[in-house]
């Protein structure tokens, strides 16, 4: 059941970023072009989300488990430090300069072409990475054999 759900989800928030225009890159850069045309429509799409996100988590908040049974897994993070600072930076100029971020992005996947492609190719390749790197500091603080230096001397 929770594929299906997951599934279901999915499905409607790709429809809503087609409906709203969103997986249309050109649209979002538009937003982030302040000093020439700018399309103020993703701002009320963000508005409209960040609305219903307020309600969810509030609602979610308070229940231990979801309506289909499952876990409620809430952030626990409550402080930014500079890996959020650092991946805010990366996503924001990523977004900047290709107009897409990772929903849109999925939802292009069959109408954007090559670019949109190689957007998300490099996009799993970016998750990848950052797995490794987590799985390597982890395994050092976890005091496990330890690693290859990188640098040369």
């Amino acid at each position: 059941m929770p594929t299906v759900t997951a599934f279901i989800a999915g499905l409607l928030f790709g429809s809503g970023l087609i409906l709203s225009g969103m997986s249309n890159p050109a649209k979002v850069l538009a937003f982030l072009d302040l000093a020439g045309r700018w399309d103020p429509s993703l701002l009320f799409v963000m508005l409209g989300a960040i609305l219903v996100a307020a309600v969810a988590f509030r609602a979610g908040g308070e229940r231990a488990r979801t309506v289909l049974g499952a876990t409620v897994h809430l952030p626990g993070a409550r402080h930014i430090d500079a890996r959020l600072i650092l991946g805010s930076v990366v996503f924001g100029v990523g977004w900047g300069l290709v107009g897409y971020c990772p929903g849109p992005a999925l939802t292009s996947l069959g109408v954007g072409g090559w670019p949109t492609l190689l957007f998300v190719a490099a996009m799993i390749a970016g998750m990848a990475v950052f797995e490794v790197s987590e799985r390597v500091k982890a395994r050092r603080t976890s005091g496990g054999p330890p690693q290859p230096a990188t640098e040369t001397p």
